[in-house]
């Protein structure tokens, strides 16, 4: 597998990946010290590496870095990133699709010190991998006195609006209505057609109406989870200041081709310096063709697909 990284490049990257699993004793990760990827700089046309990336992120105001939740190589090179930018830039804020708005005050308490891990886990609904993958992240964060924004609409609502379309959000109780974004717009553009094929490679029972109704319940949640998320993201770089980088983790669907979050972050911030990564697991990290994936962002991180259990 080559990274065509120079060698100090490439002696400080292991160095950053043999400690991403370093504060996760809640659950086994994987040694992280071999990490198998490449990385695809989209704008350049050409190969290059995690600490180019890192780079680019130092220069930006809002860096979205799209995952697949369950590929655990990209975890461990997300912390990885974060260890590279506490190189580069003091002020950074980590925003997570992970963690939901109304689990903030919590998550405020607990990187505070003024809550213990197990209250902040006993509240905060953490996705069943939190342990192994997201808490590297947050911990990260902690330990460099680094904000942490719980970006996301909580998931009930999500799922309120999937079954029962937008209505729903008007019948909120008033304390709730601020745990979704004030200002929300579901086009049918480029992104909507996207999500309706993903939703049509996945039939639901019933008839060809019943699951074009319930594909356009399912992106109207969308659309409040992507609106959601980038007035958080906007919060944040108005609450932290100009000076502040804001990095949100996310599943990749919501930022690739810089669709879904992202416009409506520049909605919000006309003129943000806002850079994508996408995250793509592969079987061959040698026989992959980046021509292939270039529009999804800005840097292209393929990692090697592990292969399927029997």
């Amino acid at each position: 597998m080559r990274t065509h990284s120079p060698p100090r490049r490439r002696a400080a990257l292991a160095a950053l990946l043999l400690c991403a699993a370093s504060t996760a004793p809640l659950a086994a990760q994987a040694p992280s010290d071999s990490v198998p990827h490449r990385v695809y700089d989209s704008r350049a046309g050409r190969w290059t590496d995690l600490g180019r990336v890192a780079d680019a992120l130092a220069a930006a105001q809002v860096a979205f870095v799209g995952e697949q939740h369950d590929d655990g190589g990209t975890h461990r090179l997300q912390r990885a990133l974060l260890e590279a930018l506490a190189e580069r830039r003091e002020r950074v804020v980590v925003a997570m699709e992970m963690l939901e708005r109304d689990v903030q005050p919590l998550l405020d308490r607990y990187l505070a010190g003024e809550a213990t891990e197990a209250d902040f886990l006993a509240g905060s609904r953490p996705w069943p991998n939190y342990a192994a993958d997201y808490r590297p992240l947050v911990e990260l964060a902690r330990a460099r006195g680094w904000p942490v924004v719980a970006a996301n609409v909580p998931r009930r609502i999500a799922a309120a609006v999937s079954r029962a379309g937008p209505d729903t959000l008007a019948s909120l109780p008033a304390g709730e209505r601020a745990w979704v974004a004030a200002e929300r717009d579901c086009p049918r553009d480029a992104y909507h057609d996207l999500f309706a094929a993903q939703m049509r490679a996945h039939p639901m029972p019933g008839s060809a109406a019943e699951q074009a109704a319930a594909t356009e319940r399912f992106y109207l949640a969308q659309c409040a989870k992507d609106e959601t998320m980038a007035e958080s993201v906007a919060r944040a770089l108005e609450r932290h200041g100009p000076g502040a980088l804001v990095v949100h983790f996310n599943g990749a669907f919501h930022t690739d081709r810089r669709l879904g979050i992202v416009p409506r972050v520049e909605r919000r911030v006309p003129g943000a310096r806002v850079l994508v990564v996408s995250a793509v697991p592969v079987p061959d990290l040698d026989r992959v063709d980046p021509a292939e994936f270039r529009d999804r962002g800005d840097f292209i991180l393929f990692t090697r697909r592990p292969p399927p259990e029997h």
